[in-house]
């Protein structure tokens, strides 16, 4: 089959090519219109965005303002069934407006794209400032961009080779959608970018009289970024674009909002963004309410003695292991040798013992297979303080290891079982009830320590075992630990490791130990970009993932033609027998290109090889720079030296990304024999370690080509995702520059050792292979792209399933949000919504005082008193005796009618002051549920995975669980709405300057910042002081929750992407009991409150 396609393709093209050739009649109408166009004054050039405009609002006018219509009505009705009636003709209109919107786009398109061509074609010559400094506009799109800009129109992933001009090419199409009138925006991977961009290309979009802004330059919710959001082309990262959606849905009134509708939306490096981020969550959070950095504290200088300890005796253990090796008992040496690996798995001896002799790795997994089968592993376990797995992060204490952490008391660290221990007490008729409640309260406390103990123990062996400096993480600036990524060197400054495993790794740093938070707001950036109307995006690298795009985006892969054939080398692979001949004759290759004066990008899948390969050529007295997190802040320079001749850079394979390598003078130019004889180069030192490329350069002719000129593209190891080596190669060759690209290989890779290595190592052994040969092969290198692909397919299927995970929550958020946003609104539909719920909540109560299922007899002097008390209603007492006479229905609407009158009565008591009333009442509800709810998930999806080890889908299980707590939890709102509706009263303003302590000041904002939210005219929190002269303000009664994030300042919450603010650390005194009052006056026992969770 894939020799048809192959013959197909030769004679028909490829398909993104038939595709492209399609496109050429619009291309040529494209420069037809710009060809007349030169003839235009600049005035009338520049009056072609408002006659654009004229057409669109011409054209679109009459459903607008039907819609426009519609939604007013639904506003100001109180009737739900009228209200979804009309939000279902407003949704059917909405998209009715989007297809009449696509096609007078489509119509004007040829005319859009030839007016921005034109105005580049005007510009150019024109000195404008990008960044700081001065540059001479000299682009004109050409054919193969305006492709790429109707491709972007067309909502699809535009793959553009490197150095084709994709910032230039998102100009069209951005200004087309802008006409709109509702936005549109370019998504970058940094803030630079994004600033850059906004710059540059902002010269044509001001020249056609078009506004263009960048978000990052504003604080959040500052005036400033209101008025890049409203601007007809905003520019802005992907982080600050979710958390300013995020920090939407956290305000009291909708003038706080900065977004508007997600319209159109160009996302550049698309699959950084879109695969590789996708699944990250963009979160803002605040503190649980208790002391979790003290216990970290306490026990690290006891847990950091016991991993030296271990760290000896592993040491021991591999050597005796080591003269045990080739012995007669060698099955005692792989023993010793998995013992050290379950005790110390990062430890570098062991590692390069198992590098050195593979055999010695498969006796241990042998062995650990032998154990395994007999269910005996816990036997090697023993000979350790505590035994960790690396690949499910768990660790065990043996019993040496508890002796060592309490030896005076041996149960000092043993949890009680919890449910024996009750069901004994209750069992015991000896004890009272008041007794039995006690004794209860103490196990659950002794339980709780203990569990926290052990938590904070087990934490504290992983950081100490498994995360090391300057590979999982650095120390930043501001001493900080800072997350780094493991595959590009990034920094993530900001995103904290979960569970207190940040915490602990902080306490064995030595540096401030922040508390715990929990999320507030979330989402993924997959979640939040699936919301725009239209999406697309460009890259350099996305065929290989078109399957993901499609299914999951519905976007498609179009790969566009370049300006100018490629003509860079894309050399086969290289393959040694071990890693270290590989380094070897990596390092001999970048000293023999070197001394050609050839530039050298050697691209690497990690910090560590970036690190390792550092260090070799130091030793060889080869200038060179290294990109990775700790040169983070260098990395404009040293890509900016990448091209230079002689230049020698080493970076993960996607460091750098975004910023062409530009070729310095000389550089394009082939390394002849002449050139080499010229400078007096060693002749010898000039033969390459590829043997396909040995050439006789003792007796060749000056003309004889040694290497061709350009970048020269290294690659230590094949990453796992074609598309990553694909990034890497199309760092060389831009614009029909020379260049090559070579990848270095070894059996031991991961890739390799996974899927063909043992094949290969066998086929180097029948032939003989030698120490430093090297072997390379079309049909090798095949065996590895197909390798690549399974783990691709593997991967997406795993990123799927998260998906289906993520969307349990994102539908949640959905609803959730979509009534917050009722909430802002507020009118006459919001009043409405508060009676139904108060009216489903009344029906509740009703039912569990008239089912017939628990009595004949009707307590209504018990219901009386509750419909008093939730909903301060009072039945009068002869309505009361004429309501015995009554059947339970007739009842059930009588009292539903009082409740109603009281409601009334009560919005009608709020005078001008009830719609922020009824908009509070439900904003501060939502957002304190919606927390808890957060909270809540977090913990199902943490530990729901063990449902598969009873037979069951742990996504089935998933989904239904979050389902009935997501019921549970707009049940909750329901009551508290109604109760708290009832009880809210309007009282003189309060002159006092005192603010509650714990409440707004507590949330700590460590991403960008924002400016306070402001309080609605004449509603304050409890506590709080409302604007000047108000006549009034919303009390609470005691015990009544104030919303979590009324007044919140914006810049006092953190988010994951972003360093916290230092805080003085909190000394913790000892934890109240589960059933005890929650000490943060909620009025809650402590399980339910700020203990939920709490083992």
């Amino acid at each position: 089959m894939s020799m048809l396609n192959a013959v197909a393709k030769k004679i028909l093209g490829s398909q993104h090519l038939r595709e492209a050739k399609k496109l050429q009649p619009i291309v040529d109408e494209i420069n037809e219109i710009y060809a007349g166009y030169e003839t235009l004054s600049e005035s009338e050039l520049k009056s072609k965005t408002q006659n654009f405009r004229t057409r669109i609002e011409t054209t679109t006018s009459e459903l607008t303002s039907k819609i426009e219509q519609l939604q007013t009505e639904k506003r100001n009705s109180e009737d739900s069934e009228k209200r979804q009636e009309l939000q279902e003709r407003i949704a059917d209109c909405d998209e009715e407006l989007m297809v009449i919107t696509g096609e007078i786009l489509t119509e004007i398109l040829p005319e859009a794209f030839a007016t921005v061509k034109e105005t580049c074609r005007r510009l150019v010559g024109t000195e404008i400032i990008v960044s700081g400094q001065k540059q001479i506009w000299d682009m004109v799109p050409y054919d193969v961009q305006l492709i790429g800009g109707i491709a972007l129109h067309r909502g699809k992933v535009a793959e553009m080779a490197t150095g084709e001009g994709k910032t230039l090419v998102a100009t069209m199409p951005l200004y087309l959608n802008a006409l709109v009138g509702r936005g549109s925006h370019l998504v970058t991977v940094n803030p630079y970018l994004a600033r850059r961009d906004s710059e540059w290309m902002g010269t044509i979009y001001k020249y056609l009289g078009l506004t263009v802004d960048c978000i990052d330059n504003y604080e959040p919710h500052s005036a400033e970024r209101v008025a890049a959001y409203q601007a007809d082309i905003t520019y802005g990262t992907n982080n600050e674009f979710g958390f300013d959606y995020l920090r939407d849905n956290m305000v009291h009134s909708l003038d706080q909002r900065v977004q508007p509708r997600h319209w159109y939306s160009i996302i550049d490096e698309v699959d950084s963004i879109l695969i590789d981020e996708a699944r990250t969550p963009l979160i803002i959070s605040g503190p649980v309410g208790k002391d979790t950095a003290t216990p970290f504290k306490q026990y690290n200088r006891l847990v950091g003695s016991l991993y030296q300890k271990q760290i000896r005796l592993v040491n021991d253990l591999i050597a005796k292991a080591e003269r045990e090796l080739g012995g007669e008992d060698e099955f005692a040496a792989g023993e010793k040798l998995l013992a050290a690996k379950r005790g110390a798995p990062r430890n570098k001896r062991l590692l390069k013992i198992f590098s050195e002799d593979p055999g010695v790795q498969k006796l241990v997994l042998k062995v650990e297979a032998d154990y395994m089968r007999e269910k005996r592993l816990q036997e090697v376990d023993e000979l350790l303080f505590f035994a960790m797995d690396e690949k499910g992060h768990n660790v065990h204490l043996s019993d040496a290891g508890l002796d060592e952490l309490s030896p005076e008391d041996p149960e000092a660290f043993v949890i009680p079982d919890l449910s024996e221990l009750i069901g004994q007490i209750e069992e015991d008729e000896r004890v009272s009830v008041d007794e039995r409640r006690k004794l209860i309260t103490e196990v659950e406390a002794e339980y709780a320590s203990k569990s926290e103990k052990m938590h904070v123990i087990h934490q504290l062996l992983k950081a100490y075992t498994l995360f090391q400096k300057d590979e999982k993480y650095i120390i930043g600036e501001d001493g900080n630990i800072v997350i780094v990524d493991e595959f590009t060197g990034r920094q993530m400054s900001g995103r904290r490791w979960s569970d207190g495993l940040h915490q602990a790794v902080e306490a064995k740093e030595g540096v401030e130990i922040k508390g715990e938070t929990q999320t507030l707001a979330t989402i993924t950036i997959q979640n939040y970009f699936r919301m725009y109307d239209k999406l697309a995006g460009m890259t350099g690298t996305a065929e290989t993932e078109e399957t993901e795009f499609h299914e999951i985006y519905k976007l498609d892969v179009f790969v566009i033609p370049t300006n100018q054939p490629i003509i860079r080398e894309d050399r086969e692979d290289l393959i040694f027998r071990t890693k270290r001949e590989k380094y070897q004759a990596l390092i001999d290759e970048i000293e023999r290109l070197n001394k050609l004066e050839l530039p050298v990008l050697v691209g690497t899948t990690n910090v560590e090889i970036s690190e390792t390969l550092a260090r070799m050529i130091k030793r060889r007295g080869i200038a060179h720079n290294v990109l990775n997190a700790k040169q983070h802040k260098k990395e404009s320079e040293i890509v900016a030296e990448a091209g230079k001749p002689g230049a020698v850079t080493i970076a993960t394979n996607m460091a750098g990304r975004g910023t062409d390598i530009k070729l310095g003078e000389g550089v394009t130019e082939p390394r002849t024999l002449g050139w080499a004889k010229n400078r007096e180069l060693d002749l010898d030192e000039l033969t390459s370690v590829d043997p396909t490329r040995e050439l006789d350069l003792q007796s060749g002719a000056d003309d004889l080509v040694i290497e061709v000129g350009g970048l020269h593209i290294l690659g230590s190891e094949r990453h796992e995702s074609r598309r990553i080596d694909r990034q890497l190669r199309g760092r060389a060759g831009r614009q029909g520059d020379p260049g090559a690209s070579q990848f270095f290989i070894s059996v031991e890779d991961d890739l390799m050792r996974l899927f063909v290595g043992d094949r290969l190592a066998n086929v180097m052994d029948t032939l003989g292979a030698s120490e430093g040969e090297v072997i390379t092969h079309r049909m090798v290198t095949r065996s590895i792209e197909t390798a690549q692909k399974r783990v691709e397919g593997n991967n997406f299927e795993a990123r799927k399933r998260l998906l289906d995970y993520d969307d349990v929550m994102n539908q949640q958020r959905e609803v959730v949000y979509d009534l917050r946003l009722f909430a802002l609104e507020g009118g006459e539909d919001l009043k409405g919504e508060i009676w139904e719920m108060i009216e489903r909540s009344v029906e509740d109560v009703l039912d569990e005082y008239l089912n017939y299922e628990y009595s004949d007899e009707l307590d209504l002097e018990a219901l009386k008193g509750r419909i008093a008390l939730d909903y301060f209603t009072v039945i009068p007492e002869d309505r009361l005796t004429s309501m015995r006479e009554l059947d339970r229905s007739e009842i059930a609407n009588t009292i539903v009618e009082a409740v109603r009158i009281q409601f009334e009565n009560k919005i009608e008591g709020f005078g001008s002051h009830a719609e922020a009333v009824t908009s509070y009442i439900m904003l501060s509800m939502i957002d304190g549920k919606w927390k808890d709810h957060l909270y809540d998930l977090d913990h199902l999806k943490a530990s729901i995975g063990f449902r598969g080890w009873g037979q069951k889908d742990p996504l089935v299980e998933y989904k239904k669980e979050a389902y009935d707590m997501f019921v549970d939890l707009m049940g909750d709102l329901k009551r508290s709405v109604a109760n708290l509706t009832f009880k809210a009263q309007l009282g003189p303003s309060a002159n006092s300057k005192t603010r509650v302590v714990g409440q707004s000041q507590a949330f700590n904002y460590s991403g960008p910042s924002g400016q306070s939210a402001s309080q609605s005219e004449g509603v304050t929190s409890p506590g709080g002081s409302g604007s000047e002269g108000s006549p009034g303000e919303v009390s609470l009664p005691p015990g009544i929750s104030d919303g979590q994030f009324r007044g919140a300042q914006t810049r006092g919450i953190s988010t994951n992407r972003n360093q916290e603010v230092v805080r003085t650390p909190v000394t913790a005194t000892k934890s109240p009991g589960r059933n005890d009052a929650c000490p943060c006056g909620s009025g809650k026992k402590y399980k339910k409150c700020h203990g939920r969770g709490a083992k």
